[in-house]
Order: structure tokens, then sequence, then C-alpha cells
């Protein structure tokens, strides 16, 4: 179904962008805990190529895509050696990672939904790996990096949220048989908005109704940062 909506040169581009994207923010995530060169180097890998691996592995695509395409391994290698020779001038184009990383979250949700569904999954089954992929990179950084994952705290803007929305969007095509170039480039786009939005304007989920905690708002927000 992917090579019907995608040719495999536009497919690997667009993945080669989405991997190098994540894995920026995973190196950068390593340079200010002051890792070493080689933890720069493994969370960038595991933050580009965490959410693919994951799926591949669930569905049975094995040996994962991550380790028959020498090119998808390089990246995130590309990525850390940016952000190790230059992460003060990475740093200051971090508006520009996060674009390119609200793209990759986009890309993958779809493609990850698509994969998932061709292997055999439900639909349900489907879009909850297709946010598995957009988001499982950047949990298994967070952990690496002794973080509470991002997607879990209130003082993050939303990130699961766009995912999920691509997702769904995707299986609901596939529901209706519209899934085509279109659609699913629709679901990509929708996704990718819904992330920069929620960046431009700090949109973020509700916490516990009537929330009760020993903890002040102070605490949070240094926390936070």
């Amino acid at each position: 179904m992917l090579h019907e909506l995608f040719t495999p040169s536009v497919q690997h581009v667009l993945d080669l962008v989405g991997i190098f994207a994540f894995a920026i923010s995973g190196a950068l995530l390593a340079v200010r805990k002051n890792f070493d060169v080689f933890g720069i180097a493994v969370l960038a890998e595991v933050t580009g190529l965490g959410g693919g691996l994951l799926r591949d592995l669930i569905i049975g695509a094995v040996p994962p895509a991550a380790f028959t395409d020498l090119g998808y391994f390089l990246m995130p290698l590309v990525a850390a050696a940016l952000v190790f020779f230059l992460h003060p001038e990475v740093e200051r184009t971090q508006a520009a990672v996060n674009v390119f990383d609200a793209a990759g979250l986009g890309l993958f949700c779809v493609t990850g939904t698509i994969k998932a569904y061709e292997y055999g999954l439900g639909l349900t089954s489907s879009a909850a790996l297709g946010l598995a992929t957009a988001v499982g990179g950047g949990v298994l950084r967070d952990v690496l990096a002794n973080e509470i994952p991002s997607l879990l705290r209130w003082d993050r803007d939303l990130y699961a949220v766009p995912a999920m929305v691509g997702a769904t969007m995707v299986v609901l095509c596939i529901r209706f048989d519209v899934l085509n170039a279109f659609t699913s480039g629709t679901a990509v786009i929708v996704a990718f908005l819904l992330r920069l939005l929620a960046m431009r304007y700090h949109w973020r989920a509700p916490r516990a109704w009537n929330r009760r905690s020993s903890a002040r708002e102070s605490d949070e927000k240094a926390t936070a940062q």
C-alpha cells in the first residue's frame, strides 16, 4: 500500500528527513546532559530509529528496516556529528529543528499506521502502532537520558495528540476505502500543522479534574526548565 502512495525513492527521502530531525533532537538532549561522543551517537540513533524499530519488531517485519538500509543507520550518526561539532549553532536554529521534527512526526504517524495495516493489524491497532512509530524514539530517548518522557509531561506542548489525529485520519480513510496519495498527504499535513500550532500557542493536555498535589506550581515550572 505504501508503494502505491509514494514511489520508493520519495518514501526513502522522506524517511531520512524524519530520522535526521528526530536524531538531532536526541543529540541535542545528550549535549545538554553532558554526554560524551558515544552517548551523543547512541541517543541520536535511538531517537531517530526507535519508533520504526519498535513497529517493525511488533509486526514481524524482520530484520527491521533500520538494519537493512545503511542510510537509515548512518543518518543519525550524521546528525550526531553535526551536533557534536556545531551544537551552539544548532541550538540557535532550534525553531527550524522543531519544524523538521514536526514534519517527521506527521510523516511517521501516517506511514507507521499504513505499514501496520499492511501486516494484518486491525484499524485500531494500526493507529496505535502509527502513534508508537511517531513518538517511540522520543520516549526511548528520554528514558535513556533519565527524563520523564515529554509526551507524559503536562508542561510540554502537545506531541502525541497530533500524531493520534494523523493516525486516526489514516484508519478512517482505510475504513471508507479512500486512502490515496492525497488523503494520506492530508493526514501528514494535518498532524504537522497541529504540532506547529501546539508549539506556537503552547497547547497542552488538561490535567486531572480537581487535582490535589503537594507540589507547588513553582516547583513544577522549575522542573520544566
